[in-house]
């Protein structure tokens, strides 16, 4: 998610690398790793790990006020607010979540050489950058197309990333993972085409405006631009989609010319309302917030979440979002409700809480393949996955398979990641990679 800068934009300080902290809890103290990117247009993005809690690269909001720093976590009703020091090298604040609130100051260090999970500027393979028009709305995206080495045509896949706009490698930080993948399936001859979302690198259009509808528009239009590649093997090109992006692909293999098989990571089963309501519930829970204050921060959430849905005028619907974020936290000053409160009640926003994942699955027919990660705290196993056996049940051609210790980004327990250059180096799950690559093999051969 492309998080909003407020203030001088000018006078915005350089915040790129990693902000740690000790924050004092009950019990003991948790180490706050907040990790901040630069981005163009005046904008950051910007992740928040709490490695002993098991929380990993949630979204967080960053806001500027002069030399004032607020780094916001909607998903855990959370935030930090401090003043960044003369040099630059820590910001000296306060951590509030709901029954939580503690001095902590967070010390600046530099971002880790760029790992392997980034493809290599030489592979052993063909890379072309691309460009295809989804006709109806005459809007332009651009992307990577890696084809194997040898003789072709090739079994191929489009790769649709999670919510949010995203670059074609779904970068997360030093992680990226769609480019992890692609560089996984095409070293083992299945062709890969990854595009830039909406509103992001040479892709036209706007990401805040793109409902799910129009989302699905965007991968059948990347299926016809493989349709004219002569490297692609046309029976037996398929989608790979990642969160909701897999529910864009199931979605699409609905539609008229549907692809010839459909893999999905950690798609959506719940509604996406629940969807929202249960991850922020699962949020504070790890962070080791209390039952009543959860279910306090819960009502809380709903209430605001009546309002987003049932107040049609924008204008006001923002207002009144506006003014119950101040209300449910007097830290937040009034231009960060304001651009959280237009977030809100975005037309993505609004489309994404009345959607509905299983609704149009009994009219997909090709092959399935449902991957979920039995750590997936975002769009949990066992809320989600068997909605979606469901909502399939009519298709003779699905699998669902459980991945052990899989988060909801399919990365492994970090205790199973190698080492470089005496870093840890996030990954995306061998056995994940090799399950989709088998699977998709085993399709081809199967027509």
């Amino acid at each position: 998610m492309l998080t909003l800068l407020s203030g001088n934009v000018q006078a915005a300080p350089a915040l790129d690398g990693f902000w740690k902290g000790p924050l004092k809890v009950p019990g003991g103290q948790w180490e706050i790793i907040f990790r901040v990117v630069t981005l163009t247009g005046g904008k950051y993005f910007a992740t928040l790990d709490v490695p002993m809690q098991k929380v990993t690269h949630m979204s967080v909001d960053v806001q500027i006020h002069g030399d004032t720093v607020m780094f916001v976590a909607e998903e855990a009703a959370s935030q930090f607010v401090g003043r960044l020091s003369a040099d630059g090298k820590q910001v000296e604040g306060t951590w509030q979540q709901p029954g939580l609130k503690a001095p902590i100051t967070l010390v600046y260090s530099t971002p880790p050489a760029s790992t392997g999970t980034k493809v290599r500027l030489t592979p052993p393979y063909r890379e072309e950058e691309v460009a295809f028009t989804n006709i109806p709305v005459n809007l332009r995206m651009a992307g990577m197309l890696s084809v194997p080495p040898g003789k072709g045509p090739f079994p191929a896949v489009v790769l649709v990333s999670d919510a949010g706009a995203q670059d074609r490698d779904a970068t997360i930080g030093d992680y990226r993972p769609m480019g992890a993948l692609a560089d996984f399936l095409t070293r083992r001859g299945i062709a890969v085409l990854r595009v830039d979302d909406r509103g992001v690198g040479q892709s036209g259009g706007t990401p805040a405006t793109a409902t799910t509808a129009e989302l699905v528009a965007d991968v059948q239009a990347a299926l016809n631009f493989l349709r004219t590649r002569p490297e692609v093997d046309l029976a037996h090109l398929g989608i790979i989609g990642h969160g909701e992006g897999g529910n864009v692909a199931l979605l699409t293999a609905a539609q008229p010319l549907p692809p010839a098989f459909v893999v999905t990571l950690g798609a959506h089963g719940l509604p996406g309302r629940d969807i929202v309501v249960q991850q922020q519930a699962n949020t504070l829970r790890s962070l080791g917030t209390e039952a009543a204050q959860i279910e306090a921060a819960t009502k809380r959430q709903q209430a605001m979440l009546d309002i987003i849905q049932q107040t049609p005028d924008h204008a006001q619907a923002q207002a009144i979002v506006a003014n119950m974020l101040r209300q449910n936290n007097e830290a937040i000053d009034e231009a960060t409700a304001q651009a959280s409160a237009a977030e809100l009640t975005s037309v993505r926003y609004r489309h994404f809480l009345n959607f509905n994942p299983t609704e149009k699955l009994a009219g997909v027919s090709c092959p399935v393949l449902l991957l979920h990660g039995t750590a997936d705290t975002y769009a949990a196993l066992d809320a989600n996955l068997p909605l979606l056996a469901k909502g399939l049940r009519s298709n003779k051609n699905v699998e669902s398979r459980k991945l052990p210790g899989v988060n909801h980004l399919f990365q492994s327990d970090p205790a199973s990641w190698p080492i470089v250059a005496g870093q840890q180096r996030e990954t995306f799950s061998p056995q994940a990679q090799e399950m989709i690559r088998e699977w998709i093999i085993a399709q081809a051969k199967k027509q």
